[in-house]
């Protein structure tokens, strides 16, 4: 049947039992697959993670200044790794790190949620808060 009325006969569902299948130009299928696939990958929003590195010892307005650039990249839609990073014998006191991290959460909690709790990686605190979702905000 495909031969006479110059056609391609492509299977659709081969797992199907029976399998599918269809009459049809198969070039132009593949075109149109193709194009839904492109569109679909425009559609796609690609979530961005930025960082931002303290120490435990940071000052106040270097933390203000690094609170200013995490809120700006909140808002922005990205997500915002905080990471406390420690030097030699700053390691002995964690506790410090953890209470920064805290009151960067507080401070940015109008327009982020914490995602992943602070926790060691390394030798560093990683803390990683992403956007308030567009739902919550209205």
């Amino acid at each position: 049947m495909a031969q006479e009325l110059n056609t391609d006969l492509v299977e659709v569902a081969p797992q199907a039992d029976p399998p599918v299948c269809r009459l049809m130009d198969f070039g132009k299928f593949q075109y149109e697959r193709a194009k839904k696939e492109r569109e679909a990958r425009k559609a796609q929003k690609e979530v961005e993670i930025k960082e931002i590195r303290l120490r435990p010892k940071t000052g106040e307005h270097d933390i203000a200044v690094v609170l200013r650039r995490a809120r700006k990249f909140l808002l922005d839609e990205s997500k915002v790794k905080v990471r406390v990073r420690f030097r030699g014998r700053e390691i002995t006191h964690p506790e410090v790190a953890e209470e920064l991290l805290k009151r960067v959460a507080a401070d940015l909690q109008d327009v982020g949620d914490v995602e992943k709790e602070p926790g060691m990686e390394g030798r560093s605190l990683l803390m990683i808060m992403a956007p308030k979702s567009q739902k919550s905000t209205k």
